[in-house]
């Protein structure tokens, strides 16, 4: 199907070359298969957010503290890799 979009001139010029480099004439393949990860991402994504809200109460109040803790602390340290124990189970 055809439809119209509107694309930055930088994203226009990278998906001409892209295409160019697998030997398309133009970049719709390209933005097929780029909305098509796009949407098989969100959806899992929303089925691990239903799985997640399914577990609500689960957890103790202690449990889930620890957790926020844990999750907290990763968080702070996810970019530079301190404190990445994978024994202590964050």
């Amino acid at each position: 199907m055809r439809t119209t979009i509107e694309l930055d001139d930088d994203y226009r010029g990278r998906l001409l070359e892209l295409a160019a480099r697998r030997g398309q004439k133009g970049f719709s393949d390209l933005i097929n298969e780029a909305v098509g990860r796009y949407l098989t991402a969100e959806a899992a994504q929303a089925d691990k957010q239903l799985k997640a809200a399914k577990l609500h109460g689960f957890l103790s109040d202690s449990e889930a503290d620890d957790l926020a803790a844990g999750c907290q602390a990763a968080r702070q340290h996810w970019r530079s890799g301190e404190g990445a124990d994978p024994g202590q189970g964050v």
